[in-house]
C-alpha cells in the first residue's frame, strides 16, 4: 500500500444490482456467517453501499444511518475485500469513503460490530479513530463475542 491508498488504481462507486453476485461471492469467501444474498438487495440505492473495482469488483462496504433523537447514527454493517486483494489498502479506501458518505448524510457518530478475534479489522478501525464502546457476548452464531466500536464525527 502507498501512503495515499491502494497499489493498483481502484475506483469506488455506489453498488448496483449487477454487482450483487460478485459482492455475494466475496462475502462468502470472507465470513464464516455470510449475509444472505437478499440482505444486499435491501441496501441497493443506499449511498453507503459502495464497491471497489479495477478490472473486477475487489471489495465492498455496506453502511447506512438511522435517526436517533434528532441526530443520526451511522452504521458500518459489512466490509470485505477479495482474499487475493487484501493488504493493498482497499479496505481502508472503502472505509474512508463510507465514513464520508455517512458524515455528509448527517451522522454525528458511526458504530460497527467486529469479531473479537478479527485483529486485522480492529486495527483498521482503530486507525480511523474507532474505540471499543462495549462487548456483546455471544453475538455471533458460533458464540464469539463482538466488540461494538464507535467513532465520533
Amino acid at each position: 500500500m502507498t501512503a495515499t491508498g491502494p497499489k493498483a488504481e481502484v475506483a469506488v462507486r455506489e453498488a448496483t444490482r449487477a454487482d450483487l453476485l460478485k459482492v455475494f461471492r466475496i462475502e462468502k469467501q470472507s465470513f464464516p456467517q455470510p449475509w444472505p444474498y437478499a440482505a444486499f438487495e435491501r441496501f441497493l440505492d443506499t449511498p453507503g453501499f459502495l464497491i471497489a473495482e479495477d478490472a473486477d469488483i475487489v471489495g465492498y462496504v455496506v453502511a447506512d444511518s438511522i435517526p436517533n433523537h434528532g441526530t443520526s447514527i451511522g452504521h458500518i454493517k459489512d466490509l470485505a475485500v477479495a482474499p487475493n486483494r487484501r493488504g493493498e489498502g482497499i479496505g481502508r479506501l472503502l472505509l474512508s469513503r463510507a465514513l464520508s458518505a455517512l458524515f455528509v448524510d448527517g451522522a454525528d457518530r458511526v458504530k460497527l460490530e467486529v469479531r473479537e478475534s478479527n485483529g486485522t479489522a480492529r486495527s483498521l478501525y482503530e486507525a480511523f479513530d474507532f474505540e471499543i464502546h462495549h462487548i456483546v457476548p455471544n453475538y455471533y452464531d458460533d458464540g464469539e463475542d463482538a466488540y461494538v466500536m464507535v467513532r465520533e464525527a
